[in-house]
């Protein structure tokens, strides 16, 4: 492992692959224990839960960091004495200096992330050893708005001037997208304006009505360069009081990441059928379906672990069948009465399943760490 890698690599490829805003604004996503200048000398452990039996299974393999699903720190924490398992297990990682991440809601949501792996799971026949086909859409699309673009600025500037007010904006952060900066959108027109006896303007007499020939400018603009890119826009602007605009833009909904996902299968499939499928694929006992209505199922909600809220979603957008970890049982009337069936996996068998795959996703994207699986990592619960 290279020496100089430390846990702010390991947080940038995690944030890159799934980032935080993606998580539900009640979740605590995010480096949850830890220092982002620490060396990363250890391998990563990768679980679902952190409980004193994964910690444990931490120290043996020497570990630098441990990626968890659930955030052990969700609730505030009031005070870190050794009275709870909690307690216990933060306290000892603490002392350790070993790093704590969780993704969470984050990892949900993101593209060919748990729920693109459990939608996966759905469409593969082993039969067939390939997917079945299917529409696939996010079934709460996330508002995607990269932190640069949240505003934009319009400003009216003489066409001689346009170069200077552009490269000025530019060198205060405006116009930067993606990979792109400088960029920016100029249209010709007229502008018009009546100076007082007291303006002094720079094309044109006061007194009189004044015509120019100007130039709109738009550019991008992060919020927190707002301040700096006003102040540069005015110093290089001929104007001496300038016309300028500050938009608020809108997210852009993304069809392939946020919360849950809608499938519309080519081939229509009964209930029975699709419930065996996920059994044999997600090798667990037994699966329980509630059947609102017969007949073969077209359209499909998908969502790992806790996914309830979700349901009145599915049901809204078409859905014949809900598929999820655990819901409450008057959720399950509700939606049932309304023609949703549903089908339940149990918890973490929608989840633990893709951790192998979130390990080979996370050693592509930074090689030269060594990510594992926990294997001290269960589900509480067993069937008997």
């Amino acid at each position: 492992m290279a020496q100089h890698l430390t846990v702010a690599d390991l947080v940038r490829t995690l944030d890159d692959f799934a980032p935080t805003w993606l998580a539900e604004e009640w979740d605590n996503v995010g480096l949850l224990l830890g220092s982002p200048a620490d060396a990363l000398t250890g391998p990563v452990l990768i679980t679902i839960d952190l409980t004193e039996a994964v910690l444990e299974e931490a120290f043996t393999h020497k570990a630098a960091a441990v990626i968890a699903y659930h955030p052990p720190i969700f609730k505030p924490i009031k005070r870190l004495v050794d009275d709870s398992a909690l307690s216990r297990t933060l306290l000892r990682a603490a002392r350790a200096g070993l790093a704590i991440y969780s993704p969470h809601t984050a990892l949900d949501a993101t593209r060919d992330g748990m729920t693109d792996w459990l939608a996966n799971k759905l469409l593969l026949s082993r039969q067939s050893g390939s997917p079945h086909s299917a529409d696939r859409r996010a079934l709460r699309p996330a508002p995607s708005l990269p932190p640069s673009q949240r505003l934009k600025i319009v400003t009216f500037v003489p066409a001689d001037a346009l170069e200077r007010v552009r490269l000025g904006l530019a060198s205060a952060g405006a116009g930067m997208i993606g990979e792109y900066s400088v960029c920016s959108f100029a249209a010709e027109g007229t502008g018009t304006f009546f100076g007082s006896d007291k303006a002094s303007p720079a094309v044109g007499n006061p007194g009189q009505l004044e015509s120019v020939r100007e130039m709109r400018l738009e550019m991008v603009c992060a919020r927190r360069a707002l301040p700096i890119a006003l102040q540069t826009l005015k110093q290089f602007h001929p104007y001496e009081h300038p016309a300028i605009d500050v938009y608020e833009l809108q997210p852009q909904p993304r069809r392939d990441t946020g919360l849950g996902r809608r499938l519309i299968l080519d081939t229509p499939q009964d209930l029975e059928t699709i419930a065996q499928r996920l059994k044999t694929n997600l090798n667990i006992p037994v699966v329980t379906v509630a059947q609102a209505k017969p007949g073969k199922i077209n359209t499909i909600g998908v969502c790992p672990g806790a996914g309830g809220d979700l349901a009145p979603l599915a049901l809204s957008d078409g859905c014949e069948l809900f598929i999820t970890g655990e819901m409450k049982h008057h959720e399950v009337l509700a939606m049932t009465a309304a023609g949703l069936s549903i089908l339940l996996c149990g918890h973490t068998a929608t989840e633990r399943g893709y951790l192998p795959t979130f390990a080979q996703q996370l050693s592509t994207r930074l090689p030269s760490a060594k990510f594992i699986v926990s294997t001290a990592d269960a589900d509480p619960l067993r069937a008997v």
